[in-house]
């Protein structure tokens, strides 16, 4: 049996980023997606995410690249400085900070439960957890997450490791050094388990999609999607329209989120997920 979950990131990033994410489940494939709690397309985002209870909606944490939603003083090991308002910009220094110790996770707990806590207060279901560049895979920030979720009553979260991104990775030069990155941290994924299972949470058997992020053409997911095992997997997509707001945002992925929504509303995409066997679920399906 092969089931795919596919998620869609970042709703609530900008309304053209929300209108792809309804167009990518009403008319396309996809199942599920995640809200940023901070985020200026919020309210929009919670409106269509109740317009429909055919998919799941989860939470898309951020603890890089944009502000926290409590006092920025009660989370020191978040920020760049005691003045500092913000996150930091960018994975690479809170991945180091993790490694070594220096993140607190009741820090992460903290913030991490301000965010759930926004989406349901909302009306919003919470049926799982993810983070904004994939920062759960740290261990000193996925402890804190997983310890947020559970008080917040959230049951699943996103397995941020992908199982065989090697295949297509040599196909594209341009994917060679995400490929490295991502094959790198794939030494987490066995603590990642172990945390999980530890807390009681649900998960996916992995992921597809974080290599190709940016990149992703038909081929590509032709490519992925004739190769899914057995199992419960999660394909990870960025669609969006490319607008005024998304071109005011600091993000390399502008271009990219037109053409996935195009990939993901189109018919071949049915076609060849149906041709494998593929069943669509949602997380609430765990």
């Amino acid at each position: 049996m092969r089931r795919l979950i596919i998620n869609a990131d970042d709703f609530g990033l900008t309304h053209g980023v929300n209108r792809a994410i309804a167009e990518g489940h009403v008319r396309g494939v996809v199942t599920s997606t995640t809200l940023m709690a901070n985020s200026r397309a919020f309210d929009e985002a919670v409106l269509i995410a109740k317009s429909s209870d055919k998919w799941s909606v989860g939470c898309h944490l951020v603890l890089v690249d944009g502000e926290p939603l409590i006092d920025p003083g009660r989370v020191p090991t978040l920020v760049p400085g005691r003045n500092s308002h913000k996150f930091r910009d960018g994975v690479g220094i809170l991945a180091l900070q993790s490694l070594a110790g220096r993140v607190d996770s009741d820090q992460v707990e903290a913030e991490s439960i301000a965010q759930i806590r926004k989406l349901q207060a909302s009306g919003i279901n919470v049926s799982h957890v993810d983070t904004h560049k994939h920062t759960h895979i740290f261990p000193g920030v996925l402890n804190g997450i997983l310890r947020a979720a559970r008080i917040c009553g959230v049951s699943a979260i996103r397995n941020p490791f992908e199982s065989f991104a090697a295949d297509f990775a040599r196909t594209r030069k341009q994917l060679w050094k995400r490929y490295v990155q991502v094959r790198f941290l794939g030494r987490l994924a066995s603590p990642f388990r172990k945390a999980v299972q530890k807390a009681g949470m649900r998960t996916p058997d992995g992921t597809f999609g974080i290599v190709v992020t940016g990149h992703l053409d038909r081929q590509l997911f032709q490519g992925i999607a004739e190769n899914i095992p057995e199992g419960t997997w999660e394909f990870v997509c960025h669609p969006g329209y490319l607008d005024e707001d998304l071109q005011a945002i600091p993000t390399r992925l502008r271009e990219s989120r037109t053409a996935e929504l195009e990939l993901l509303t189109s018919r071949e995409t049915r076609e060849v997920l149906a041709s494998r066997n593929v069943e669509l679920i949602t997380y609430r399906d765990l």
